[in-house]
């Protein structure tokens, strides 16, 4: 079977490769799951065209601009299922290869942000580097510049000519924590100083904001906060967790903490461990690193560290579904239906239709940031492609984007 003869490279993930081999290693599934995608995709049945919840002027000007939002989305026949397409993507996607210039950012709390920098100096469609655009990039959680989504957006947004900053969340950039603070996704403090900071070493090249999972409820609450002063052109996410409350309860399924939850809790707690010295002062670490579960981590140090009364006000805090209203540049967000961290029933659909500057695009399959398609999905895919074009659309037509997002009513789906 194809799964089985992954390069030995891949055994690095050791947890992950482990948690997917038992989860596909049931034969009725392999066969049954296998003989039915193929099927479907040798039809056609499988790949269906995404669906697009926005506002009248906002379609016109995807369609127009970023036809990948109208491409029949058809996703790796061997990979079928979210889960499947969320542990395949960290196994086997490829790394562009990128080289960062490092930046440490001091913080007003005394503290360090890391910040890699591809300035692009060489590109020969925006010479001038005062008015360069430019990409700020938020990786998920856990997340830093080196993983493979963040690589290939540096690498389609380097090829259009345009510089990228990845903005590592605290402790997770290989730097030292100097004070002891971390990160949540509520807390915008530390991306407010980073997009003021790049404003002001280019206060001429226009900004585009796009996070990833965590990264994406960050840079939605950033702007939901900031309204008209965010600064930014526009905004693009992927694979948001509207919900933060339906997201936790989705994870903790059986299945889903096997594969996810147990691992991510685990990197969690490995961050913790590396900065016990630091951290200590403020948590009770030992505490926190028996936690089994994100909801656990929430609850013993996330909620602790930012001073919520309990795990359920600091989701409500985060959930990025029910502020989008208070946002006003224009934002497109990428979800599959099959998301295991994003049920599909918490997405904003209704407030999507409502709203003018905000597109909600929903493919049937893709899991949580996988979108593989194809036989071999190494290479850039679905994800990659409508960042691309998106970027260049929000660009090289922005006064067609911000007429399109000044209509008054949605078209109903």
């Amino acid at each position: 079977m194809i799964l089985f003869k992954l390069p030995v490279m891949l055994l690095s993930h050791t947890e992950l490769w482990k948690a997917c081999l038992e989860y596909i290693s049931r034969p009725c599934t392999v066969l049954i799951g296998t003989v039915t995608a193929a099927l479907y995709y040798l039809w056609g049945r499988e790949g269906q065209t995404p669906v697009l919840v926005c506002s009248d002027g906002f379609r016109v000007f995807l369609q127009r601009h970023c036809p990948v939002v109208a491409e029949c989305f058809r996703p790796t026949p061997w990979c079928w299922g979210g889960r499947l397409q969320t542990l395949m993507r960290v196994l086997i996607k490829s790394s562009p290869a990128v080289a960062y210039r490092n930046e440490l950012m001091k913080t007003r709390d005394g503290g360090q942000i890391s910040l890699d920098w591809v300035d692009n100096s060489g590109c020969e469609q925006y010479p001038d580097v005062s008015v360069r655009p430019t990409v700020l990039i938020l990786p998920g959680l856990t997340g830093n510049s080196r993983q493979t989504y963040v690589l290939h957006a540096v690498s389609q947004a380097s090829r259009r000519g345009y510089r990228c900053v990845v903005f590592n969340n605290r402790g997770f950039g290989g730097e030292e924590l100097l004070t002891p603070l971390t990160f949540c996704a509520a807390d915008t403090s530390d991306l407010e100083q980073v997009v003021t900071h790049v404003k002001e070493l280019y206060p001429q090249a226009p900004l585009l904001g796009t996070g990833v999972s965590l990264g994406g409820m960050l840079l939605l609450n950033y702007l939901a906060r900031k309204g008209q002063e965010a600064g930014l052109l526009a905004g693009v996410t992927m694979s948001v967790s509207w919900d933060t409350l339906e997201s936790c309860a989705s994870l903790e399924q059986p299945i889903n903490w096997l594969l996810f939850n147990r691992h991510l809790t685990g990197n969690l707690c490995r961050a913790i461990k590396r900065h016990r010295r630091i951290l200590e002062a403020v948590v009770d670490v030992d505490h926190v690193l028996k936690a089994r579960s994100i909801r656990e981590f929430d609850e013993r140090y996330t909620s602790v560290m930012f001073g919520y009364k309990s795990c359920l006000d600091y989701y409500q805090a985060a959930s990025p579904g029910y502020k989008l209203p208070q946002t006003t540049v224009p934002v497109l967000c990428l979800n599959a239906a099959d998301d295991p961290f994003s049920p599909k029933h918490a997405l904003p659909v209704s407030l999507a239709r409502r709203l003018p500057n905000v597109a909600l695009l929903v493919t049937s399959h893709g899991g949580h940031i996988g979108f593989l398609e194809g036989l071999f999905p190494r290479g850039e895919g679905y994800m990659d492609r409508l960042f691309g074009q998106f970027a260049q659309a929000a660009f090289e037509h922005t006064s067609d984007l911000q007429a399109a997002c000044m209509a008054v009513a949605a078209a109903p789906e």
